[in-house]
């Protein structure tokens, strides 16, 4: 019982890490009127975020492995909670920038912590069942966290959506202290030997396998409601509905990968580049028909939802030594997959229009799938261990 409740608490903490980092994609504008800057000055926002996330998580988990893992956690939520709190009463968007940066820092040493954690708490053989709860936490906020944000800025106010997101961080870190048991210090040591795991090739190749993976699934998810509305011809109502049908299925498929992975973690990654291949062709073919891509998004959610767990756990079977500083390398390397997937994209719509990111999917698919087969680095286990 308790160990399903320390489950919950820290998914809740990441779906309210999700709902404040994408949910202000929904309400970019607001901020923006509200902060007297034009929306591309308020993108900053969004863009600063990212950038943080993906320097800054090594070095703060590195400077924060020698404090007990669980008091790590509840500073954690408690910086978010003060961030939407400044959110909700600021109309300064230097203090916007500020109460930014500082969650961004946090990011990667919650879910670093956070996975360690749920690991540490699972049954043996157990450890990726653990994750996929965790990143649960991470479809939900897409689904219903983000919308939400959405709909409370557009039906009440602005610092009714923040304050909403900051009562998520409070519940999560509530639950963090009732549930979560302590969990010590990784020791003296730690700090070398996570720093000793960047020496070895294994884990460069892993993660550049991470980012491919998240290339593969950014270059064209990030301009999914251009493709529904522009392409298919989708009403804005029903690309809404779709985008929330699209997390629902992320969650059932986050348990069905953990189940996939735990069989054999090399041939569920093969499976997955050549499901998003073969998937990201028919969407280009059916593409004009609002129909036939509305039906294609069910498994295209099911395959989208495996790139977490694939990535956290090619990761983790490279560092099972330095469990948190692992994950911070998950951490960094899928948000620079992110960024660099979403940037392809945009140069592709602009030189060939919205459709062609199908094709660079594809074709980003289909390299990463020859990489993985030529550079042959099987992970030396399907369930990786968390336990730190």
């Amino acid at each position: 019982m308790r160990r399903g409740l320390s489950m919950m608490a820290l998914s809740m903490g990441v779906f309210g890490i999700i709902s404040t980092e994408i949910g202000l994609v929904g309400v970019l504008p607001l901020v923006a009127s509200r902060t007297h800057v034009s929306v591309a000055e308020a993108g900053l926002l969004v863009s600063v975020f990212a950038v943080v996330v993906a320097a800054s998580g090594p070095f703060g988990v590195l400077l924060t492995e020698r404090f007990d893992r669980k008091s790590v956690l509840l500073v954690a939520m408690g910086v978010f909670a003060l961030s939407n709190a400044v959110y909700a009463v600021s109309e300064s968007f230097p203090v916007l920038v500020v109460f930014r940066i500082l969650p961004a820092l946090m990011h990667p040493v919650y879910f670093a912590f956070a996975l360690t954690a749920a690991g540490s708490m699972a049954a043996p053989g157990k450890a990726a069942g653990a994750a996929a709860r965790v990143f649960a936490g991470v479809t939900l906020g897409f689904a219903f966290g983000v919308p939400a944000m959405s709909f409370l800025a557009d039906r009440f106010t602005l610092p009714v959506a923040f304050a909403a997101a900051g009562a998520v961080n409070v519940l999560a870190l509530v639950g963090i202290a009732l549930w979560v048991p302590a969990l010590p210090a990784a020791g003296r040591t730690a700090a070398r030997v996570s720093v000793g795991t960047l020496r070895r090739p294994r884990v460069w190749l892993q993660l550049a396998t991470v980012t491919a993976i998240f290339v593969v699934m950014f270059s064209t998810y990030s301009y999914f409601a251009d493709l529904l509305g522009t392409v298919a011809g989708m009403p804005g109502p029903m690309v809404s509905v779709l985008l929330l049908v699209f997390g629902v299925v992320m969650v059932g498929g986050n348990f069905l990968f953990a189940r996939l992975i735990a069989r054999g973690l090399r041939a569920t990654l093969l499976g997955f580049l050549l499901a998003y291949a073969v998937l990201y062709v028919v969407l280009a073919l059916v593409s004009p028909w609002a129909w036939a891509i509305g039906l294609l998004v069910i498994p295209w959610s099911l395959v989208h939802s495996g790139g977490l767990l694939l990535g956290q756990s090619l990761i983790a079977g490279e560092t099972s030594d330095a469990p948190e500083f692992g994950n911070s390398l998950f951490v960094s390397s899928s948000n620079i997959g992110v960024a660099l997937g979403s940037a392809l994209g945009a140069l592709s719509i602009s030189v060939s229009g919205v459709r062609s990111v199908l094709v660079l999917g594809a074709g980003a698919a289909l390299l990463s799938l020859v990489l993985v087969l030529v550079v042959r680095s099987p992970t030396r286990r399907a369930e990786v261990d968390l336990r730190a």
